[in-house]
């Protein structure tokens, strides 16, 4: 059973792999996001942890947000979940009762899709997902480990149906011939309902602790979700954009990386329970600003 502790752990093993950053060395209290509204043009916001928990929207969440707008402040969502495609997203955002615009989402399925080359990809999805923003030719991997012999790279969308067999079928298929690998959720794990689950980020760094050299993550901390936020603003000035998320090492030090300002979202999500100040210190990332709930 995964805690906040062994997911903290994890992260700090493999923080060679993250972006390099510095941060701050401390983090300034504040009650609300309308607090900091005047120094910020757009906040960009984590989706598990800061704006739901699993499917259930943290209270005020939608509210706060057109708050925001009203101020004249832009709007984002960055979500690391790539289970859905970009239609599945919007259409979950909106069952929540955000109301949200379509451009308004970034995901880091699109990040990971953008990076796709030719070949034959062996596909690791959500059962329900009917891969209709992928190209032609691709296999769904299962349990059939003639599948995971035969394709060029490996696309690793989502745990939802994800086994151990299947996990010791891709490692077993990467010994016999090591290829790329592309995670397109760097998470380790994500809050839920009844506790934290496994996200591709978990069994990726797996097989990345094994091949290094061919395991390439999406999502924060990592450039390429920050590229197509900026590329969607107007005029984007670093240090008027603000990232507010639950997570050290992927919210806070992938926004601070960008030379973004930073939030830590503190009661939902993955120190919920916990006071964040230890966790902090001991990873040397520090946010910006620091609040119960947005």
């Amino acid at each position: 059973m995964l805690t906040t502790q062994i997911i903290f752990d994890r992260y700090e093993e493999i923080r060679g792999r993250l972006p390099v950053v510095e941060t701050r060395i401390e983090t300034t209290e504040i009650q609300s996001l309308l607090d900091i509204s005047g120094q910020v043009d757009t906040f960009v916001f984590d989706a598990f942890g800061v704006l739901n928990v699993g499917d259930n929207l943290i209270p005020g969440a939608d509210h706060r947000l057109d708050q925001l707008r009203d101020r004249g402040c832009a709007i984002r969502i960055l979500t690391n979940a790539a289970s859905y495609d970009r239609s599945g997203a919007i259409a979950k955002f909106k069952r929540l009762g955000l109301r949200v615009k379509d451009d308004e989402i970034i995901t880091s399925r699109q990040a990971t899709l953008q990076s796709m080359g030719a070949g034959h990809w062996g596909v690791i999805a959500a059962d329900e997902d009917l891969l209709k923003d992928l190209p032609h030719g691709v296999t769904r991997l299962k349990d059939n480990a003639k599948d995971y012999n035969m394709v060029d790279q490996f696309l690793f969308l989502s745990t939802a149906d994800w086994t151990t067999k299947q996990q010791e079928l891709l490692q077993a298929a990467m010994h016999r011939r090591p290829r790329q690998v592309l995670i397109g959720n760097a998470d380790l794990a994500a809050p839920r309902d009844a506790g934290f689950s496994r996200e591709p980020g978990y069994f990726g760094h797996l097989i990345a602790d094994l091949f290094p050299a061919h395991v390439r993550f999406f999502g924060k901390p990592f450039p390429e979700v920050y590229d197509i936020i900026e590329a969607s603003l107007p005029t984007p000035v670093p240090n008027r954009i603000a990232m507010c998320g639950d997570t050290l090492h992927t919210d806070i030090l992938g926004a601070a990386a960008r030379g973004w300002r930073t939030v830590l979202v503190t009661q939902d999500g993955l120190f919920a329970g916990y006071d964040t100040q230890p966790f902090a210190k001991q990873a040397c990332l520090f946010a910006d600003w620091r609040l119960s709930r947005i």
